[in-house]
Formats: C-alpha cells, structure tokens, sequence
C-alpha cells in the first residue's frame, strides 16, 4: 500500500512536562520508599526513560487503544492515566492498589484504561500484544497496539514469531523496543550480530527507525507516524528508541558496570531539561509555571505514599480469588 502524507498533530508541551514530572517524582518516591523496606520484591525504575512512554501513549486514543509493556511500567502506567495512589499502593502490596496489592511494581494493570500491564517474563508481553491487535482487526475497532519491551528481549523468539504473523495479517501495532543499552548489567553490542535494532523489521516487511529517546517530541512524532499507518492501513511499525536509564537495572544492581562519565554525558540529555528548555525558548511555558508544575508533581507523589501507607492489606481469603488454575 502507498503511504498518504499526514500532518503531524502539534503535541501539547505542557502536558508532556506535567507527565514526565510526575513520573521523575513518582520513581523518586518509590526509590525511598524501598530504601525503608515498605515496598518488597523487585522494583525497575523509569527514571531517565520518561520520553519513551510519554511521547508514545500522548498519540495514543486509549477509548479505543492498548499499552502492553514489559517489567519495568511504572511510567507507561502513569502515562496511561492511571492513579497514582493505586500505583504506589501496588508497589506497597495493598488491597487498593491497581492489581489489588497481588502484582507488584511489574504488574501495573488497569483495563478500563486500556493497559494491560506490567508483564514480568522477558518477551512474554510481545505476543499478548499481537494477539489484542488481533482482535482489534477481527472486530474492526480502529484501535492500534503500542507494544513496548527493552532491548534484552528483542532476541526472545517471541519478537521474531510475532512480527512474522503481525506482517502476514497485517496487524495494527507498533512495536517499540526501548533500548537503554543494558540487558540487566550487559552492554547490548556484547550480545547481539546487530548494532542498529531498527533494521530487524525489515525482515518481516515491516518498517523500522531508530529514534532518539531522550527528546520527547521526536518520540512523538514518530510514533504519531507509525501509529497513523497501522490505523489506517495495518501496516505494523518497529521502533528502535534509543534512551537511557540513570539507576541499576534493579533497586538491587549498584550499575557498576557503567563509568560515571558515561552516566554524566546522558544526564546532560535528560528529557524533563531538555522539553524544559524547549518550552522556556519558544514561550510556551515560564520558569514560575515549570516550577508549579514540579511541586505539584511531588505532591501527587507524597500523596500517592500517604494512601499507600494508609491502605489495607490484603484480606487473608483474597488469596484464592481471581486464580484461574
């Protein structure tokens, strides 16, 4: 089929702020609240990668779309629109939160809101992702998949399987490999025959671009690109985001592996700084207004630990509920 020219919608700058804010200082909360033993378990953070997620859900119509993700949700979840109460009661095992305190940090889910999780095994979320695009085709809905996983799971067979079928039926998803560069503690040039991800989808008939995660409005308007082909003609898409995270792997991995001059030279790209920027230069925004934005932002994250801790835990017989086998 013949690509038709469209005109990119122009993003809302202050709304792509407000979200990466409230990411930043949502994971900020969260980090602390694990240093006090409140929160148990494995917790991925999302501090450095907040473009990724919101620059791809803001093309998103979530009445009729789908975020599928892999462990590390929490700022797909926020980008979703979902509580962040419930979030943070999630992470702190409690009845209110999103999964009914059963899931954890990696199980983020809300389908009312069109995410479906927080999947923890590496790759698993790939082919659930097809398989709701899928139904999106059958039922002829209109909506698109956005399916993210990191560059550790791009040489899962599952990737591989899926984009085959995607292509064959002609699905509308976008698959979008958040690349920050390290499968847990490993350099990802270490492990894999190829550099440059975004070719992968060309093995498959399937268009692929490698973007710069770190600019929020580049991720924008790619996606916006690659989504408005798979809504309009089924064309599946593949993006290769290239972005970075500034903590561990886990709470767990002190990133030994990384030089402190590597991390400093991607801290001089932090997306909120460089929106941020973009937004004061081109007057969108004023430094009183940034700085409202931000107190509100950690705000919303106090009061998310406030409910959290606040929060029941879990009745004793909610144990043998929602289990299916």
């Amino acid at each position: 089929m013949a690509t038709r020219a469209r005109k990119t919608p122009s993003p809302d700058y202050r709304s792509l702020l407000e979200t990466m804010l409230l990411i930043r200082r949502f994971e900020e909360r969260a980090s602390q609240a694990y240093g006090l033993r409140k929160i148990g378990g494995f917790l991925h953070l999302y501090i450095g990668q907040e473009a990724v997620a919101t620059g791809a859900i803001a093309t998103l119509d979530l009445a009729k779309d789908y975020v599928v993700t892999a462990y590390r949700d929490h700022g797909h979840a926020v980008a979703c629109g979902l509580d962040t109460s419930s979030l943070m009661a999630e992470l702190f095992g409690k009845a209110t939160g999103c999964s009914r305190g059963k899931g954890g940090s990696m199980h983020f889910f809300n389908a009312e809101k069109h995410m479906l999780g927080g999947n923890g095994i590496v790759g698993s979320q790939i082919p659930v992702a097809t398989g709701v695009a899928l139904k999106i085709k059958y039922k002829k809905e209109g909506g698109v998949v956005l399916c993210f996983f990191g560059d550790g799971a791009i040489h899962q067979g599952s990737f591989h399987e899926s984009l085959n079928m995607a292509r064959i039926w002609n699905l509308p998803i976008v698959y979008i490999c958040e690349n920050n560069q390290y499968g847990m503690g490993t350099d990802y040039r270490r492990v894999s025959a190829v550099a440059d991800f975004s070719v992968m989808g060309g093995s498959y008939g399937i268009p692929g671009k490698q973007v710069n995660g770190m600019d929020v409005l580049e991720v924008y308007h790619e996606v916006d690109a690659a989504v408005s082909l798979a809504r309009a003609e089924g064309m599946p898409g593949f993006l290769e985001i290239r972005t970075y995270r500034y903590r561990g792997h886990s709470m767990s991995d002190p990133a030994k592996y990384r030089t402190k001059d590597e991390v400093a030279s991607y801290k001089e790209q932090d997306p909120i700084l460089l929106l941020k920027d973009t937004a004061l230069r081109e007057k969108r925004i004023t430094d009183e207004e940034y700085t409202a934005m931000d107190a509100q932002a950690k705000k919303q994250a106090e009061d998310a630990v406030q409910f959290a801790e606040s929060s029941p835990d879990p009745s004793v017989d909610s144990l043998y509920e929602d289990v299916l086998a």
